[in-house]
């Protein structure tokens, strides 16, 4: 009878169990170790405690958003009288602000940096604001062009003079241009400001910067819901405005349609 070949003497069952310990504690951990799937979309707390931040920030954004698009304006007009008058000057100047329009903000706010500093309202606020005047100019343009000849001669004909009938009779029958195209400024500016957080100064701009920093979802949802909100309360109060200062332009499209 042939002798049994050796064998390896098995371990102790407490050997196997301290050698599985680790692996088996690797997979319970990765089974248990929260990852970005399993973080909330909204963590209402946070925004419950950050209530004052989040309205400083919304303050901040309004105020670097919309001032630009009111100095447009004052802007806007005088350019927009002097081109109606002198129709040569428009093609010259749409072209200069269409460019201006075009470059990427971010770009233009770097470039003003050396000059207006890092994190200062003006280095937002400056492109912001040829921006609105690029949206402005042919609106402005279009409201004037718009008027009758009749409506200015019948004008002349009561006495007005050239003063007297641009503010009763030319700047009234442009406003429905005027507010049509600061809806569109505005809900751009707006949009446009929250890129000045990357220098600094961008209102709302900056729950987006943390957000994205921190992998954190809730700064981000609740910058976009503040900047829609704020968008629709403006274009809300020019459409009122509108009704408000040329209330026969909503006659005149209710019976159009």
């Amino acid at each position: 009878m042939r002798p049994s070949a050796p064998t390896s003497p098995r371990p102790p069952a407490a050997t196997r169990t301290t050698r599985a310990a680790p692996a088996e504690r690797a997979a319970r951990a990765a089974r248990t170790e929260p990852t970005v799937d399993d973080e909330p979309i909204v963590r209402w707390y946070w925004i419950g405690d950050h209530l004052g931040y989040l309205g400083h920030l919304l303050a901040d954004h309004a105020v670097i958003a919309l001032v630009p698009v009111l100095i447009g304006l004052l802007l806007a007009v005088p350019l927009g009288l002097a081109c109606a008058r002198y129709p040569r000057l428009y093609q010259p100047l749409s072209a200069v602000f269409n460019i201006v329009y075009a470059l990427p903000s971010l770009a233009v706010f770097v470039v003003l940096i050396p000059y207006t500093g890092l994190a200062t309202q003006a280095t937002v606020m400056i492109p912001l604001t040829f921006y609105a005047l690029a949206v402005l100019l042919p609106t402005t343009v279009d409201g004037l062009r718009a008027v009758p000849d009749s409506v200015r001669q019948a004008a002349t004909a009561m006495g007005y003079g050239p003063w007297h009938r641009l503010t009763s009779v030319e700047l009234p029958a442009a406003v429905p241009y005027l507010i049509a195209g600061l809806r569109v400024a505005a809900v751009s500016s707006i949009s446009l400001a929250s890129v000045g957080a990357l220098v600094g100064r961008g209102g709302l701009g900056y729950l987006f910067v943390d957000g994205f920093q921190r992998t954190f979802p809730t700064p981000i949802l609740a910058g976009i819901v503040l900047i829609a909100v704020l968008a629709l309360a403006v274009d809300l109060v020019l459409v009122a405005a509108r009704r408000l200062l040329a209330p026969w332009a909503v006659r005149e499209k209710g019976a159009g349609s």
